[in-house]
């Protein structure tokens, strides 16, 4: 087992509640467990000596080979030998949400397809981010762990056969070709139900059973343009990233994982955000999938019913999966942290600032639900989303910290506008469209005294572009929806200018910057890569712009540093490597947007 794999040297396996990354040599290093955002299970991602692992080894002579089954979230890690090829297979079954439970299994098949191999099993859970003591209990072939509010029951099925190392089980076994046996562990909740005995042909079933689970979602897709394989690993992506009780997907499985290796910008990401969650809501209807993106449609819709926010607004820029507001920030500084990157934060700070954006992609969200269905919006909701918009047209006029979440003091950020504006406009549309109560007079003052405010003060005319707030000139990616939410042509010269500029100062070899942190600081100590959301962002405003042979080309080049599973995580440092947490969704939505807009254009010239 390496001390820190690199971040990208992982699948993701999840039953729609929770996840778990397997590094490519066989390791569980992360798993947070009853929900994503859980105390962890397996962390030793961010610290090797504390943090808890479930390995399924091999001693081969070339480096071991990861893959997804094709169109599913089933992960298959192969040992390459002289004796012999093995693998291990792991996924996670998806029960209803309500047969769940507050239990969460993860499935590891040991197989042997040619030869003999000989496997090595080290399952040493760390509850509570490392924090809580467990008592280990062996009775047979079943292992369990108890700690404080938490519990871990560890099956094997077969040739498996546990001893102890303190309060850990290893195993050593060896199988032939055509031999098999298996492991399951189930995490959770310590509530006394016993966990079912389970045979191999159990096991098969539950394999067969997720296998025909992701291969019928995937049928529902619609799409079937030129990136088909990259397209529907995405959507998978989302998909495991989504909490299925209530329809909300986190930012990324994982926490702490740097932006800069030994740097400060460690964040939790696993949570629900306004912003990343009603964007997704296009691309997945794009894609065919109404019911996930109405799932969102009810989870955004009750929070602006409950008006409940850390921030007295009323929506805060992001919640827990179960739509809780409170996220306290609190740095674990037991923890090493990946690669020495400290401290370690769980929980999330930046819940109580005033980002003003949100508002105009939660409309969107909505507003896009609403017409692809020709459902009118329902009563109580409307009433609800118009009282926003009556608050929205006395208080957008702000400054705010803005969409990255800078802690450098609020400004009266371009894209915040942009999308305040998106919110008026797709209210009046609705209102219009179905009929629906609302001040559409107000509402349409609003709308266009941002329009006008931005054309003004968001555009500078020394630097021919766009820039990211009032008070300086500095470029700013965020800019690149603009023409893909109505605001500006994609082939208006103010726009096409400020393409060129971002190309010169934020574009290096298509992989795109946030902004320049030294010419508008932004409260954090270190640096970052360039981001993959804002890379397939440029790609997406390229193709609108008919600026098609850049566009492929930029699209081609970001595919390249996909993972070997086809996964991203949230940025690309200097040398290629992924940093951030991972993988993240925004990434996965943006990929998808950038891969229709390119068809779209490219269908369109025959």
């Amino acid at each position: 087992m390496r001390r820190y794999p690199p971040i990208a040297d992982h699948g993701l396996v999840g039953d729609l509640q929770t996840a778990a990354l397997v590094s490519s040599d066989g390791t569980v290093d992360w798993l947070c467990a009853p929900r994503f955002d859980s105390p962890s299970v397996f962390a030793s991602l961010l610290d090797h000596d504390r943090g808890g692992h479930f390995t399924v080894s091999a001693a081969t002579e070339r480096p071991p080979v990861q893959l997804y089954l094709q169109d599913t979230a089933v992960l298959v890690t192969r040992f390459l030998a002289e004796s012999g090829v093995g693998e291990v297979v792991d996924f996670m079954p998806v029960d209803r949400p309500e047969h769940a439970a507050g239990r969460h299994r993860l499935v590891r098949i040991l197989r042997v397809t040619r030869g003999r191999v000989r496997f090595t099993l080290r399952c040493r859970p760390r509850f509570d981010y490392g924090r809580a003591r467990h008592r280990v209990d062996l009775t047979g072939d079943t292992v369990r762990f108890d700690a404080p509010g938490a519990r871990a029951v560890l099956q094997a099925v077969g040739a498996v056969r546990w001893s102890r190392d303190g309060d850990d089980v290893h195993s050593e076994l060896t199988l032939g070709e055509g031999g098999t046996a298996a492991v399951v562990l189930t995490v959770g909740d310590a509530d006394d139900t016993p966990v079912p005995p389970l045979a191999y042909p159990d096991v098969m079933a539950l394999f067969e059973d997720t296998r025909d689970f992701w291969h019928a979602w995937v049928r529902r897709s619609r799409y079937h343009g030129r990136w088909q394989d990259m397209v529907n690993r995405a959507a998978i992506t989302l998909k495991l990233l989504t909490y299925a009780p209530t329809g909300a997907p986190v930012a990324a499985p994982t926490m702490g994982l740097p932006e800069q290796i030994g740097g400060g910008r460690n964040w939790d990401y696993r949570y629900t955000w306004v912003r990343d969650g009603s964007m997704s809501v296009g691309a997945l209807l794009d894609l065919g999938y109404v019911e996930e993106a109405h799932a969102f449609r009810g989870w955004l819709g009750d929070r602006l019913r409950a008006g409940r926010t850390v921030s007295g607004e009323p929506l805060q820029i992001m919640y827990r999966v179960d739509g809780d507001p409170e996220l306290a920030e609190e740095p674990l500084d037991h923890l090493e942290g990946y690669r020495g990157s400290a401290p370690v934060y769980a929980g999330n700070g930046a819940a109580g600032q005033l980002q003003l954006d949100i508002y105009g992609e939660a409309v969107l969200a909505l507003s896009r639900a609403v017409h692809d269905t020709g459902d009118a919006p329902p009563y109580d909701g409307w009433q609800a989303l118009s009282g926003v918009l009556d608050w929205l047209v006395k208080a957008w006029d702000r400054p705010d910290e803005g969409i990255w979440e800078t802690r450098g003091g609020q400004k009266d950020f371009t894209y915040s506008r942009l999308m305040c504006w998106v919110a008026f406009d797709r209210g009046i549309r609705m209102a219009r469209d179905f009929a629906r109560p609302a001040d559409v007079q107000e509402w349409t003052m609003a709308r266009d005294a941002i329009l006008r405010q931005v054309m003004e003060r968001g555009w500078s005319t020394r630097r021919r572009s766009f820039v990211q707030n009032y008070e300086d000139t500095t470029l700013d990616a965020s800019l690149l929806l603009m023409p893909s939410v109505g605001f500006i042509s994609p082939k208006d010269p103010r726009w096409l200018s400020t393409l060129a500029a971002m190309e010169r100062e934020l574009v290096s070899d298509s992989l795109v910057q946030r902004y320049d942190p030294q010419a508008s600081p932004d409260g954090l100590r270190g640096s970052e890569g360039t981001f993959s959301l804002c890379s397939f962002l440029y790609v997406d405003a390229l193709a609108r712009a008919g600026q098609l042979g850049p566009a492929r080309y930029g699209f081609d080049k970001m595919l390249t540093y996909a993972n070997h599973a086809g996964l991203f995580a949230e940025e690309i440092g200097a040398t290629g490597e992924q940093l951030g947490n991972f993988p993240q969704a925004f990434t996965h939505l943006a990929l998808i947007t950038a891969a229709l807009s390119l068809d779209h254009e490219m269908d369109a010239l025959g």
